[in-house]
């Protein structure tokens, strides 16, 4: 996940999703022996847990959720797999979330100006790259601050109580007649974003069904995506009503209460009821979420790791140094350091100045082009996570992004003809967008929940998700600077080199989890069942 936060410019999505039926294989084809990597810091999905796992599990290609409930015959005698459906409702509630968080990137892009003209600070760049940061600061503390509260209240109750930052921020915003009104409106909407962005992945993770598990998550992206072009399109009256911003900030106040009305009647996560001890409930939201075949299966994975782990209602954030925990730790932070030195954020900001050098001098419409491409991405990875797997997408996103820098830095700086150099900037960002939208953005959210483990899942999201924000604000803060004194080629040549060393990484120490349960991954990677495994 994700976005960049520098003035002046358009900023465009940047997390993806995706969705995909499960072949026909046997499990232990999904998940093959690892690779040997000789520095040995690698989570592994030992072979013994495999064939314990085809000895409970049916063929996830062929299976038919609740019977068959949601299996609809077409003309040809093909199924119409609708098992997805039941747990669509509660996933597409929770990724109002990401809509906020999309509409709260884009909304200050254009409006940052008529602000600053008329709370005064007009000019002061460093004033009007703080109004922006701001919201960074508060979305770091937000991710490190959730943790422990969903581990006592769960994610459904949290991002209810989360949405009262959000739109407390969104009025104070709004209704600002200082500048430290509108910091503080800022900070409370990057405080709630933060929450949200590590609340939403763990939440569809835990109640969406094993088979569809990456496809919903891919609703996170889309949910970014829409927001970004929402606040795009409603920026446009922006550039001749100087105080239409504040309309804006009032807008986004309406998402925030369509999430707390509708986390109402969503379900909480049945893997949370079962660890507070509401077995009855959990097994109700199984039977309308997962279908009734699954029911006793579930409740007997949840309360093995539970038995095992112990509750999380008590854990500790010492235990991130522990192992498993400080492994996945490791390589969530890493992925996000990656992700954001991969240069997302600097291509989207830069991005409008290189469709200006062939004639795009609208940034309205240069951020609709890059909005758009980031949409089309997040459909494409919505179709494929679950398809070809969260390991492959990551390897080729991160290739494909490396391609794309690579194309750009020969596009400045062996210029053939002008005009050729100028459509191959701008092929090379679009692709290096879309690349992203596809694999780097979505996955990397996604695939650190399933590998963290149920005691410690929302520390290990939090720090990770700190990362992030660190990273982002870095990135943004220092990204011009470098370009000025540098030149734009070795910056870009540098994005590239990060994303070959981020599909390195991909290959060696992330391993595929598609068509497991969160509990199938959790005990695989325990050291109880690795040294089992060598009995």
């Amino acid at each position: 996940m994700w976005v960049a936060t520098v003035p002046h410019q358009s900023l465009a999505p940047v997390p993806t999703i995706f969705t995909a039926r499960s072949n026909p294989k046997l499990l232990y084809d999904y998940f093959p022996k690892p690779k040997p990597f000789r520095f040995g810091i690698r989570l592994r999905l030992d072979r013994h847990i495999v064939s314990a796992g085809k000895k409970q599990l049916p063929d996830l290609g062929t299976r038919k959720p609740d019977g068959g409930k949601f299996l609809l015959e077409e003309k040809n005698g093909e199924g119409l797999d609708l098992g997805w459906l039941p747990a669509f409702p509660h996933v597409f509630i929770a990724s109002m979330s990401n809509f906020l968080f999309g509409y709260h990137i884009g909304v200050m892009n254009g409006p940052i100006i008529s602000i600053a003209r008329e709370l005064g600070f007009e000019g002061n760049s460093i004033l009007e790259g703080f109004v922006v940061s701001i919201f960074i600061v508060g979305a770091f503390l937000g991710s490190i601050c959730c943790g422990s509260i969903v581990d006592k209240l769960g994610c459904r109750r949290t991002l209810q109580v989360d949405t009262i930052p959000l739109i407390l921020g969104a009025f104070i915003s709004a209704q600002a007649h200082s500048l430290d009104e509108v910091l503080l409106g800022r900070f409370l909407v990057g405080l709630g974003i933060g929450v949200n962005t590590v609340l939403v992945p763990i939440y569809i993770s835990e109640i969406a069904p094993t088979k569809y598990r990456g496809s919903l998550g891919a609703l996170c992206q889309i949910g970014t995506c829409l927001g970004i072009i929402s606040s795009l399109f409603l920026g446009i009256p922006a550039e001749t009503d100087p105080h239409w911003w504040r309309t804006m900030l009032y807008i986004a106040s309406v998402p925030g209460f369509i999430l707390a009305v509708g986390m109402q009647f969503a379900v909480d996560s049945p893997r949370w009821l079962c660890k507070v001890g509401r077995l009855s409930n959990a097994k109700e939201v199984i039977k309308n979420v997962w279908g009734a075949s699954e029911v006793e299966k579930a409740i007997e994975e949840f309360q093995s790791v539970i038995k095992k782990d112990g509750s999380d209602l008590d854990s500790s954030w010492l235990e991130l140094l522990e192992e498993p925990n400080s492994r996945v730790a490791l390589i969530g932070g890493a992925l996000f350091v990656l992700q954001q030195f991969a240069g997302i954020n600097g291509v989207l900001y830069f991005s409008s100045l290189t469709f200006q050098d062939v004639g795009i001098t609208s940034s309205a419409l240069a951020s609709l082009l890059i909005g758009v491409t980031n949409f089309a991405g997040a459909l494409g990875a919505l179709y494929l996570i679950d398809k070809q797997g969260r390991q492959k997408l990551l390897i080729g996103s991160y290739l494909g992004m490396a391609l794309s820098m690579f194309l750009v830095v020969y596009a400045i700086s062996f210029p053939l003809d002008e005009q050729l150099g100028h459509n191959l900037s701008i092929l090379g960002t679009v692709m290096y967008i879309f690349t992203f939208a596809v694999g780097a953005g979505p996955v990397t959210g996604l695939i650190i929940p399933e590998l963290s483990s149920n005691r410690s899942r929302g520390k290990i999201m939090g720090f990770s998700f700190s990362a992030h924000w660190v990273c982002n604000f870095l990135v943004g803060l220092f990204f011009l600077d470098l370009v000025e004194k540098f030149g734009v080629a070795p910056v870009y040549g540098t994005f590239g080199g990060v994303s070959l060393l981020a599909a390195i990484f991909s290959t060696y120490f992330i391993v595929e989890t598609k068509g497991r349960s969160l509990e199938e991954i959790e005990m695989s990677l325990s050291s109880d069942f690795i040294a089992r495994d060598k009995k």
